[in-house]
């Protein structure tokens, strides 16, 4: 689904990533693990073009690196900000609707979908999204991503600042959407919820990858989690 080789990036003269490989199957959830400023954020801007990239970047074996954010959501792709960039003035409903591509084309999710998975948003469903609380925001923005119907979605933080039990239901959610044939490349602090719900995991430092493997990989290597994940 998606290939990244030797991907580069920079801000001014700061090399940001370092020959950062990585890749996602179908249906994959592949979690992107790592302290805050080692470029996990940085990775996803540079396969979405917000920040400009340096190396090969496939999606469906056709190369995308260099293209246009848009064209680049339109091929499939869909990205969930960390900053919950909904549309205040407008209702959780319009936020919704406004994902969706082409609303002529029925694809795998609907509104009605949204709201039985989070009932909170249906009950706010009529209310400006700007009143919603942080938690409701989170769920809204990944559900307005849906709307678009992507074959991957890329997802920054989904769980900072939540209640545990939002958490819970974030974690539903991802495996909800795996299990309509949907990858996940998710950025995740909680390294509880990554080791759960992911098929496979990388660990970045300083730029780079220094970790590949799976859930139990990871849990039986205590000098990576120590050295690259541990506070």
């Amino acid at each position: 689904m998606l290939e990244v080789k030797d991907l580069n990036a920079f801000y001014g003269k700061s090399h940001i990533l370092q020959g950062v490989t990585f890749s996602v199957g179908d249906g994959e959830i592949v979690s992107l693990l790592g302290r805050n400023g080692v470029g996990r954020s940085t990775t996803i801007k540079s396969i979405m073009g917000e920040v400009p990239p340096q190396g090969s970047i496939r999606f469906r074996d056709q190369e995308i690196a260099g293209r246009k954010t848009h064209e680049i959501a339109r091929l499939g792709i869909g990205y969930v900000p960390e900053n919950r960039e909904i549309f205040p003035t407008l209702t959780a409903r319009q936020n919704l609707l406004l994902g969706m591509k082409n609303p002529k084309h029925v694809g795998r999710w609907s509104v009605e979908d949204m709201f039985d998975m989070f009932p909170n948003l249906r009950e706010r469903a009529d209310n400006p999204a700007g009143v919603l609380s942080g938690g409701e925001q989170q769920m809204l923005t990944m559900c307005r991503t849906l709307m678009g119907d992507p074959d991957l979605i890329m997802i920054d933080e989904p769980t900072e600042g939540l209640a545990p039990k939002l958490v819970e239901q974030v974690g539903n959610l991802l495996e909800e959407i795996a299990g309509r044939g949907v990858s996940i490349l998710l950025v995740e602090q909680k390294l509880t919820i990554a080791l759960k719900i992911s098929k496979r995991l990388y660990v970045m430092g300083h730029g780079m990858m220094v970790f590949e493997g799976t859930p139990e990989d990871l849990r039986a290597n205590e000098q990576i989690r120590r050295e690259w994940l541990e506070v």
